[in-house]
């Protein structure tokens, strides 16, 4: 059940991000797009919500009240910087906005770009440990609460490797590729153009 209503959460995030620009930019509705946008925390609760009244029925801890609790801790680690990247998106193709700005390719303003995504993840496994630690205490003594204490130790492996990952940026920054100069002249100034281009005048030609 909790496998099932985690798909079902993240096939209605998507609709409700989908229906929620549509409203907003293609019928012209900002305030119902912006409350539909509004209503994808309710998902994330109804799971968090359903996630605890099967521990408390008596079901033992296990991998799928890991994987929810992980869950959550992304939705809010890194769903706001996507539906923001959405919504930008949205805005340029059906409102008339400008391009969203690409994010930088190069140099340590990638790094920041990384370190900035980094975070994100962090907050999701502090997130996904708090609802954990919460579990195995709900729980107590009475069950078996290893799983959760793991899917603990799988959510900040995960964000250790990410931030590796980001650090890499940092320590060895990508280089812009160099631009080369342009080999043609303009033919306002055929005095600095090469000689193999442009074919000098003969001393006879001179002359004449």
């Amino acid at each position: 059940m909790i496998v099932t209503l985690i798909v079902i959460c993240e096939v209605g995030f998507w609709v409700l991000l989908a229906a929620g620009l549509a409203t907003r930019y293609l019928l012209k509705m900002p305030r119902t797009g912006i409350a539909l946008l509004l209503c994808e925390p309710l998902l994330e609760v109804l799971l968090l919500v359903v996630t605890a009244i099967d521990l408390k029925n008596g079901a033992d801890p296990s991998w799928k009240h890991g994987l929810a609790a992980l869950y959550i801790g992304y939705t809010v680690g890194h769903g706001h910087r996507t539906v923001k990247w959405l919504d930008g998106h949205a805005a340029h193709r059906f409102g008339g906005a400008p391009r969203p700005p690409k994010p930088p390719q190069y140099g340590m303003a990638r790094a920041r770009h990384e370190g900035k995504v980094w975070l994100g993840s962090v907050t999701a496994a502090a997130v996904a440990s708090g609802l954990l630690l919460l579990a195995a205490l709900y729980v107590g003594d009475d069950g078996n609460t290893d799983s959760l204490y793991g899917w603990i130790f799988v959510a900040w492996r995960a964000t250790g490797i990410h931030g590796l990952i980001a650090l890499s940026y940092a320590i060895w920054p990508r280089r812009a590729p160099a631009v080369e100069p342009d080999s043609a002249v303009p033919a306002r100034d055929p005095e600095h153009v090469p000689d193999l281009l442009v074919r000098r005048p003969s001393k006879d030609e001179e002359q004449v």
